[in-house]
């Protein structure tokens, strides 16, 4: 038994390198929390998959601190982030705790494969050795999104400016522009060209119908009839995914708003190549809204840079779900009646020599009839009627797919597998 006085004095040392050790910065004790992961292929293989896991985690561990996934061999950098815009939300049962996503791409897997996983989640940031996106604002004008140096990505939003026609062809709605996987130019096309109106990944309407009889153009943005941006509403950014949520109202008759759309784009880290997912949530601010057009003049839309238009539309080759087309021939709705409800379509073109394929995933949740449109100069997509109600907002979800070279109709097809089917994952604190 230790003596009375010898044992005071320990007690004093250890109260004193407990003090000590809370004093000293770095010394902390990191927090860290660990899952096990059960991961479940699907019908088909996967390959560069992205996962997202919902969890409650300690708020320590919501943000600001770093993530791995250990698949035997493989030791993947995981992302957690808050819940997305189209993703139910967790209640969690511990006040303490906040619902999140975990986030890792899964390099493959095979079909029908199981395979067991360790998630470590930690407050300890990421070290300068892990390559992250990251955002930055050119305040008024376009935000660029970048992975380490490489840009990504640009939304360009700056403000309505109708002092002269040509500024307010500059500015009367917002889109993103995308650059090529090794971000040394830009894919898609601004204002100006063939068809002004079209401008990299942008989502319209040329007919909307609202407060019972006004009807306006969304997609040209004619007369006072305008897209703007209001405000960021989120932004996240780390070594899996970089996410953007972003507040935009629909203008009409004499500039009124009458719609307020949510539109938020994900974009993921995998190798050579960039995977964009566009969402988007429109809601009435009164009374019921109609949104209608045409295959060519409405829905969510990729058109490429003019240089295509003027160049190399000939070059231009379709891949869809029935086979790849000849270079040149396009197929259109309603000339061609079948040429809707397509799971996918992929479009190859030519930019400086280069050839690029875009491939086009549309989610099953999506609005029906999707009616598609291609077009040789580089725009293509699809468009649906629908009718928003206080009840029953818009909501819409997309993927799509950017990389050099021709794709393989199987290959796009496995992608939008992933898309619609992702893989399974069951978990265990």
């Amino acid at each position: 038994m230790l003596l009375t006085k010898e044992y005071a004095l320990m007690n004093r040392i250890l109260g004193l390198s407990i003090l000590l050790l809370a004093l000293l910065p770095g010394l902390v004790l990191a927090e860290k929390k660990t899952y096990t992961l059960t991961l479940q292929g699907g019908k088909t293989d996967h390959l560069n998959a992205p996962v997202s896991v919902p969890l409650t985690v300690p708020s320590k561990l919501a943000q600001g601190g770093s993530a791995w996934v250990r698949m035997g061999e493989m030791r993947l950098p995981a992302q957690v982030t808050a819940p997305g815009l189209l993703e139910p939300t967790v209640v969690p049962e511990n006040k303490n705790e906040v619902a999140v996503r975990l986030h890792f791409i899964v390099p493959a897997l095979r079909a029908g494969q199981t395979v067991t996983a360790t998630a470590e989640l930690t407050d300890t940031p990421f070290g300068a050795d892990v390559t992250q996106f990251n955002w930055h604002d050119t305040k008024g004008e376009f935000i660029d999104l970048k992975f380490g140096d490489r840009p990504v990505l640009r939304y360009m939003y700056h403000a309505l400016d109708d002092s002269t026609k040509e500024k307010r062809e500059q500015t009367y709605k917002v889109f993103h522009h995308v650059f090529d996987p090794s971000g040394k130019r830009l894919v898609t096309k601004g204002p100006g060209g063939l068809y002004t109106h079209h401008r990299g990944l942008f989502f319209g309407f040329m007919k909307v119908t609202y407060d019972t009889n006004k009807v306006v153009d969304i997609w040209h943005c004619k007369e006072d009839t305008h897209q703007a941006h209001d405000k960021v509403l989120l932004e996240e950014a780390g070594p899996v995914l970089a996410r953007q949520r972003v507040q935009i109202s629909w203008h009409g008759k004499k500039k009124e708003v009458f719609a307020r759309e949510t539109r938020e784009l994900v974009v993921y880290n995998v190798p050579g190549s960039t995977l964009i997912d566009f969402q988007s949530k429109v809601e009435t601010l009164g009374g019921p809204i109609k949104v209608d057009g045409d295959p060519q003049h409405a829905g969510f839309h990729f058109r490429a840079d003019n240089e295509v238009a003027s160049r190399t539309a000939k070059q231009t080759i379709y891949i869809r779900p029935d086979g790849t087309g000849k270079p040149g021939e396009t197929r259109n709705w309603p000339a061609q009646k079948n040429h809707v409800n397509l799971p996918w379509d992929g479009m190859s073109f030519v930019l400086s020599d280069q050839r690029y394929t875009v491939a086009y995933l549309d989610h099953p949740q999506n609005p029906k009839e999707a009616r598609y449109s291609e077009r040789d100069y580089g725009r293509f997509g699809s468009y649906f009627v629908a009718t928003i109600t206080e009840k029953t907002p818009l909501r819409i979800q997309y993927r799509v797919h950017l990389q050099e070279g021709q794709m393989k109709g199987s290959v796009i097809d496995q992608l939008r597998q992933d898309f619609v089917q992702p893989i399974e994952v069951s978990l265990k604190p």
